[in-house]
């Protein structure tokens, strides 16, 4: 057996057929747990290996750095490390950068680390008074029109299905949108977003950039194809321009950027594009135990683009019956629910399971500081993955201050009375916001402070109170040791786990409350499935009957009845 041909031998049926076609058009369509990244990287080895493919001509895309560095890391491994492994933003800044001298007489403009700053200095300029979270959130409507290839005109049109902004304006938003353009082209600086259409216009518009760009790469492979925006996809049709030698792999049922622009039309289009293209699809599964698979396909069945699942683990793993979903449970409140999840943590611990193979999964950040205190009670060491971490966030820190500040002089007051009171001061209120984004998020933070108030021994003092949350404040670290993983479902995405405890599975948090589209509905389905097919060989799915502050019944999610789980006894009958 040759070389090249030993390569293959680590692949089952399906993946050696990505592996052989090694020209495209092709498109894999992989789900969880199928090994894509496996078949790609196999697929380009072998295409190095047998010559099909010079190294340095081949361009693998994917759309975070960490998929990046694992995508060269397994090249590395296979003998193909020189390769290039670029998201698509590093690909075009580079190019950006190579030949701007060229075209402009000068270094190219200097990159934005973020939005914030200029926004902020764009509403001093025209007067208007906005706070942090509402600017984080008109960043995300900026990058929001300019990856999906929207005018102005455009943008304005759409502005109301997209949901509120803070409590700006549409004309607000615009004037601010206007004056950051200006502000940032005074400082001949460019965004991330910028990065993509300059580049993009460098090919299409500069005959000689083009011949450059397609000359130097012959051969692309996109990862995740699922979450490319129309902006990058139109970067890569003009990097191929009339040629076919790209692959792409992806999920439809993991598309969970929808909201920050990503499209999986293009996708589950891609054999109407190209008409002569090899279609593969992976559907075994190698990550999860057959109970957890089944599941998975429930929550999916019928879905535009759903792969049906099965074990790829046996001899005969296509006969594994779909066997009882995941255990539910159902917690009177939200404290309670994250003592029961570390409960059982703790016992999965004691019996020997290693903590770093242990998760919990929530759908927004404001959710890990409960199972924080409930896991740090039971003496499970533990760490935050993705974004902040809960009291690293700039409104939680804003939050711990005024607290403290307001402590020294309230002392006879009820305590949930003086916490909410300094809340209100903050901009918390009973009722949230409408509508996702910083605001939202901002809120939430907030409101988990002051539900932190009823885990209060009875008798605590408002000063009591403060100082703990200062003292829990500066203990946390990212530990060194041993620990369990708190995640958003967003974070999640790409990983695995031996045992995965998914919370909060209630009506108004999975999914969350703003989604009230169809479109919505289905995206935070795709999150739930998402989250179910992290688990490897546990999955344990939980949610709390009340909130803290309303104590008014929560509903199940919806995805548990969809996906023929049986709600357990206690719960409100209308939610039955």
């Amino acid at each position: 057996m040759s070389e090249p041909e030993a390569l293959l031998e680590a692949l089952d049926e399906e993946q050696r057929v990505v592996a052989e076609a090694l020209h495209g058009p092709v498109c894999v369509l992989a789900g969880a747990g199928t090994g894509k990244t496996r078949a790609i990287t196999h697929r380009i080895a072998y295409g190095v290996r047998t010559g099909a493919y010079d190294p340095k001509r081949v361009m693998a895309l994917t759309f975070t750095s960490r998929a990046a560095n694992e995508l060269r890391a397994r090249l590395h491994a296979l003998g193909a490390g020189g390769v290039p492994a670029r998201t698509f933003h590093s690909a075009a800044l580079a190019q950006l950068n190579h030949f701007w001298p060229q075209l402009a007489g000068g270094p190219a403009p200097r990159i934005l680390e973020g939005k914030a700053r200029v926004l902020a200095q764009a509403a001093q300029r025209i007067g208007l008074a906005v706070d942090t979270a509402t600017l984080r959130d008109v960043a995300g409507e900026i990058e929001w029109r300019k990856v999906t290839g929207r005018s102005v005109e455009q943008y304005a049109s759409a502005f109301e299905a997209r949901g509120p902004v803070g409590r700006l304006s549409l004309e607000q938003v615009l004037e601010l949108q206007a004056a950051y353009e200006t502000l940032k082209d005074e400082r001949r600086a460019l965004d991330f977003e910028d990065v993509l259409l300059a580049t993009a216009g460098m090919i299409a518009q500069e005959p000689a950039v083009a011949m450059h760009v397609r000359e130097q790469y012959r051969h692309f492979v996109v990862d995740e194809y699922q979450d490319v925006s129309p902006l990058q996809q139109q970067l890569l049709e003009l990097w191929l321009d009339d040629r076919s030698e790209v692959c792409v792999v992806g999920d439809a049922s993991q598309t969970i950027y929808s909201f920050a622009g990503a499209d999986a039309g293009y996708l589950l289009g891609f054999e109407r594009r190209w008409h002569d293209a090899t279609l593969v699809r992976l559907v075994r599964n190698y990550r999860s135990a057959p109970p957890i698979i089944g599941y998975a396909n429930r929550i999916m069945a019928g879905r535009a683009g759903a792969l049906q699942l099965r074990s790829g683990v046996g001899a005969d793993a296509a006969a594994h019956p779909v066997l009882e979903a995941p255990p539910i449970h159902v917690a009177d409140d939200d404290l309670a629910e994250a003592r029961h999840v570390a409960a059982r943590i703790r016992s999965l611990i004691d019996d020997g399971a290693a903590a770093s193979g242990i998760a919990v999964l929530t759908r927004v950040n404001s959710q890990s500081a409960v199972v924080e205190q409930a896991l740090g009670e039971a003496g499970v060491s533990h760490r935050v993955r993705g974004g902040a971490r809960f009291f690293d966030l700039p409104e939680v820190r804003e939050a711990v201050r005024a607290l403290r500040a307001a402590a020294l002089t309230i002392s006879d007051e009820p305590l949930f009375k003086s916490v909410s009171d300094v809340l209100r001061s903050l901009g918390w209120s009973v009722e949230p916001p409408t509508g996702p984004g910083a605001v939202r998020a901002r809120w939430e933070s907030l409101n988990t402070i002051a539900a932190l108030v009823d885990g209060m021994p009875a008798g605590t003092t408002f000063r009591q109170f403060a100082d703990q949350l200062s003292a829990r404040a500066d203990a946390h670290h990212e530990p060194t040791v041993e620990a369990v993983t708190i995640a958003t479902v967003h974070s999640a995405k790409g990983l695995e786990w031996d045992a995965v405890f998914l919370i909060g599975l209630a009506e108004g948090l999975l999914p969350i409350s703003y989604a009230r589209r169809e479109e919505s509905i289905d995206e935070e389905r795709r999150l739930f499935y998402v989250g179910v097919t992290r688990a490897r060989r546990r999955l344990e799915l939980s949610w709390a009957k009340r909130s803290p502050q309303s104590r008014a019944d929560r509903e199940p999610s919806r995805f548990l009845r969809e996906a023929g789980s049986r709600i357990p006894a206690g719960t409100p009958a209308r939610a039955r």
